[in-house]
């Protein structure tokens, strides 16, 4: 299979358009409506962002393709994953993916992020890099289980140290240092798969594949199971608290946020992942042995979910 930047691209905007209809299906609701945008370095995307429906108070199913010059921060920062040796004055890049953060109506529905991303230099340079995490207002164990047992098929299916590798990078990825707990329950995440000795680019890239077509069952049957659980107006509030964290990490340490507002991408489609509504409370402790607390005790790494 010849795999190119075009194959690529294309076959991401297929899986945005997939993802969008299985969720307007689960919502039943709202539709997603579309912004198309352009980079003036080079290339573009296709924002799909649906509100206010029965299930998804705010979501984002983003599409983007961007070219141009290497980017001087990505030069000058060795904590980016291109080594300042690698990179030449002259050197392009090419990079695409689809980027997703649902943010439902009810807390007893987790927040989802899933991301597959591209990236590629002028020098020959390219890996595949993405994951998917699930962030519960209230962890439910079975929904964990279930969660993580299906990341888990994903990722056995093209080797065994696939799983125990990603799930654990996802984990220490994930993590809130300065509220030392972790985002959610984690999942995968993975960055620069290229070729080891495991696998070479072409088997990387079906499960790359794999893992963006994942996203759509998975999270319609979360959503299912949990839509139409009664919850309460403390619910309502531990969830706009929850969502405080979830700003506080996209926000100080997403590298894909970062990357977005160093290359000059669109605003609005970077900040897609923040929610509508969150909050901050001073102090705010939880009530021994609440369904609050019992989240809290979870928020950790190296939890064997599956």
């Amino acid at each position: 299979m010849v795999i190119s930047q075009s194959f690529i691209s294309n076959w991401l905007k297929n899986l945005q358009q997939t993802i969008c209809s299985e969720l307007e299906k689960a919502d039943g609701v709202a539709l997603f409506k579309t912004d198309d945008w352009i980079r003036e370095e080079g290339g573009g995307g296709i924002s799909r962002v649906i509100e206010n429906g029965n299930v998804i108070e705010k979501g984002g199913v983003m599409f983007s393709a961007v070219h141009g010059k290497v980017p001087d921060f990505l030069k000058n920062n060795q904590s980016h994953s291109i080594q300042n040796s690698e990179i030449k004055s002259d050197e392009t890049f090419f990079a695409t993916g689809v980027s997703i953060v649902i943010h439902p109506q009810s807390p007893m529905v987790p927040i989802i992020h899933m991301n597959i991303r591209y990236f590629e230099m002028s020098n020959g340079t390219k890996w595949l890099g993405g994951g998917i995490d699930l962030t519960p207002h209230y962890i439910n164990d079975d929904d964990a289980k279930y969660f993580h047992t299906k990341l888990k098929t994903v990722c056995d299916k093209h080797h065994k140290t696939l799983y125990p590798k990603f799930k654990t990078w996802a984990d220490d990825y994930f993590f809130i240092t300065h509220r030392k707990e972790t985002r959610g329950i984690g999942g995968i995440f993975f960055d620069r798969l290229n070729t080891n000795e495991d696998l070479n680019f072409d088997q990387h890239f079906e499960f790359w594949q794999d893992v963006g077509e994942a996203f759509a069952p998975i999270y319609t049957e979360l959503i299912k199971r949990n839509k139409d659980k009664a919850h309460t107006p403390e619910n309502k509030q531990w969830q706009l608290l929850r969502r405080g964290r979830y700003v506080e990490f996209n926000l100080v340490y997403d590298k894909g946020t970062r990357f977005g507002l160093e290359t000059n991408g669109r605003i609005e489609s970077i900040l897609m992942s923040l929610p509508t509504n969150a909050s901050w409370l001073y102090d705010f402790k939880t009530n021994p042995n609440s369904e609050e607390a019992a989240t809290l005790s979870k928020l950790k790494k190296g939890i064997n979910w599956a």
